[in-house]
């Protein structure tokens, strides 16, 4: 079998045991095809999670965003072909096309690539050929997010790596900055997700932010009736006037170099629920942000993720671990465990079939 659907994931889910360190869900427990499993490489590569894990922790202590950029690229992976690393890749199968790195959508705006390739370098030297740069992504952005202040949550792996990677897979396939409730519903539903999973984890702006260029048009020129998006609390556009240039302007014409603006100036290195306590204040970031609080379908749950961050990170650690699984490979015969992240393997670098822990 290819890659599976979270309609069928739903079939195998199996109940879970309660856990006093994290927090565990019906989906942690959930194995595909017989391979995908918490604990996958608990014999054949036992030091690979905790190996990770110091990694990203070394690289937060380094350099604060890197929580904000691993969340991200998983999010970015996971929704485009699949949680496969087809992000990770820096040609595509066709010479003269472009990956999906280089769409605008990634590109310069990718965070914490770098710590991804240092944890497979480090897991290659401890267990050569046998860990997939898409579960170190998983890993990689649990481990974030508990660097970031979440209790943690277990990861099921045994994904298996793409072998390409094109920018035309992008287009309606990751919600927009500017989208209304409805559209980023749509997309997460073709993804086998839900409305509640796209509102949780867009508590991940609790961390991270965005250059100017994502939001400016809620600042300029917003309608022929107002020069700034009226739904945007008026001292919060103020200051993000001196911030942001208008576009067009001789400082606006640079997206690469453009500002930087946190998206919960309270707690930007903390994810916990202060990101939907501003959200509700119309100090939301993007537009896309400012749309969970307005619509009437999704307010309920910003509010009620907005005064209890147990629930929070409960919920988030269930949608993170449904985002895992994402019409993943599995299986021999589909995808590759990639030696170098950043590309398929020669034929000649022929790896080794990859085994569950409990084979």
């Amino acid at each position: 079998m290819a890659r599976f659907s979270l309609l069928v994931l739903a079939a195998l889910i199996i109940a879970a045991a309660a856990s006093s360190s994290w927090h565990r869900s019906a989906v942690e427990a959930a194995i595909v095809d017989g391979l995908l499993q918490v604990g996958f490489y608990d014999r054949t590569c036992p030091e690979a999670e905790s190996t990770i894990r110091e990694i990203v922790n070394t690289d937060k202590n380094n350099d604060p965003t890197i929580p904000a950029g691993l969340i991200r690229i998983f999010f970015h992976d996971c929704f485009v072909k699949g949680c496969d690393a087809s992000i990770l890749l820096d040609e595509t199968p066709t010479p003269g096309e472009e990956t999906e790195k280089q769409s605008p959508a990634n590109g310069f705006t990718l965070n914490g690539l770098s710590t991804i390739d240092v944890a497979k370098s480090t897991i290659e030297s401890l267990c050569p050929r046998t860990v997939s740069c898409a579960d170190i992504v998983a890993f990689a952005a649990r481990d974030a997010a508990v660097a970031a202040g979440h209790p943690g949550y277990p990861v099921a792996a045994g994904r298996r790596d793409g072998l390409g990677s094109l920018k035309s897979s992008l287009p309606g396939n990751l919600p927009g900055p500017g989208q209304g409730v409805g559209e980023i519903t749509r997309v997460f539903v073709g993804k086998g997700m839900t409305q509640e999973d796209a509102v949780v984890l867009s508590g991940a702006h609790s961390i991270g932010g965005a250059h100017c260029f994502m939001f400016s048009d809620r600042l300029y020129n917003f309608s022929a009736g107002a020069d700034v998006d009226p739904a945007m609390d008026p001292g919060y556009a103020g200051m993000l006037r001196t911030v942001c240039p208008a576009p067009g302007s001789p400082d606006g014409e640079d997206p690469e170099n453009a500002p930087k603006v946190a998206f919960d100036a309270r707690t930007e290195q903390r994810l916990d629920t202060s990101y939907f306590v501003e959200v509700l204040s119309r100090r939301g970031l993007l537009g896309s942000d400012n749309a969970l609080a307005e619509d009437p379908g999704t307010r309920p749950l910003v509010e009620a993720l907005a005064r209890d961050v147990q629930l929070f990170h409960r919920k988030f650690a269930e949608s993170m671990q449904k985002l895992g699984m994402v019409d993943v490979l599995v299986g021999e015969g589909n995808g590759e465990i990639r030696m170098d992240c950043r590309a398929v393997n020669t034929p000649g670098e022929q790896v080794p079939p990859t085994l569950p822990s409990d084979f």
